[in-house]
């Protein structure tokens, strides 16, 4: 536990962490271009919604936010700030009263915040006004726990830890109306680009990948989500080790998937048998285990027109003032 108050801390402002929940780490839009020595990207899982939760506040679009894993994250202000939680359907109560998700919400010192634990998708995002001011490690300030980079000390977030932000009003407090917030299905359908390395799978080898239904097990983590289903053998056992891309899906020997995501390693061995686009990378890291996926096959112009379409889409919708 980090309960020792420092003296650089005694005269900041921000939020005192009560409960940490199960797993809550400081996130910005990640780390980039430091794969050649090894580090991996990390940022939020889903990107859509922490760019929500900045959005709705006026910040600016690389924020320092916080990801909320599952739930049970407890804060005590120390400042005059506002929030917003956007993402999984976790409940947010300011001083035991339950506020809307998707909307800033004024915060004054001495009040707490808790998020409970999810009914509908597995991450939400709490932003503060202007962001947290966490020190960046490689240009970011995104936590890595396998790499132990980024955050306060490269870990989750414990008791006692104290985020300090600057006591401000937000440049706009907005709410996003109900029927734009996602819909955090537990059964979907992912969209892959197949990579050079599908002929080392034969014509029904990728039939059954994409015909098929996968559970996603118990192993699914900011690394990757190991799926289990009918079994997808390649012609070969292995590669020499080359860099991973986000979202490639790896097949091992025992034939079950496992789509790769923003903490993964940098380099790998296993055949790909494709890889999925972004927009989908962040509907599955809102399952929880025994969630149900199955795949579609489409094509690298298919995914540049999906992207273009959902930014066009962000843009577009326009949120309504508090």
């Amino acid at each position: 536990m980090s309960q020792n108050i420092s003296s650089s801390e005694q005269n900041a402002t921000g939020f005192r962490v009560s409960q940490p929940g199960l797993l809550t780490l400081i996130q910005d839009a990640g780390r980039f271009g430091h794969h050649r020595i090894g580090l991996t990207t990390g940022g939020p899982l889903d990107m859509q919604a922490y760019k929500w939760a900045n959005r709705l506040l006026g910040n600016q679009p690389g924020c320092t936010a916080l990801e909320i894993s599952i739930g049970g994250l407890v804060l005590s202000a120390e400042v005059d700030s506002w929030i917003v939680l956007t993402g999984a359907e976790m409940p947010l109560k300011i001083n035991g009263k339950e506020h809307d998700r998707w909307h800033a919400h004024e915060i004054k010192a001495g009040d707490q915040i808790e998020v409970g634990f999810s009914a509908s998708g597995a991450r939400a995002y709490l932003a503060v006004a202007g962001g947290f001011q966490v020190a960046h490690s490689f240009s970011s300030s995104a936590t890595v726990t396998r790499e132990g980079i980024g955050g306060l000390s490269g870990a989750k977030l414990q008791q006692g830890d104290f985020l300090s932000c600057a006591a401000m009003e937000p440049v706009s407090a907005m709410r996003l109306p109900e029927a734009f917030r996602p819909d955090y299905s537990d059964q979907i359908t992912l969209r892959v680009i197949t990579g050079y390395q599908q002929d080392a799978f034969s014509d029904y080898q990728k039939r059954l990948f994409f015909s098929s239904e996968y559970k996603v097990t118990d192993r699914a983590d900011r690394m990757g989500y190991r799926l289990e289903g009918p079994e997808v053998k390649p012609a070969i056992d292995g590669i020499l080790s080359e860099g991973i891309c986000h979202g490639a899906i790896q097949v091992p020997a025992d034939g079950q998937p496992i789509v790769l995501l923003n903490d993964r390693q940098t380099i790998g061995g296993y055949p790909k048998i494709g890889s999925m686009i972004s927009l989908d990378t962040a509907r599955m890291a809102q399952l929880l285990p025994g969630s149900r996926v199955s795949f579609e096959e489409i094509t690298i112009d298919d995914a540049h027109n999906l992207h273009c379409l959902a930014h066009a889409h962000f843009e577009r919708v326009q949120p309504e003032n508090v």
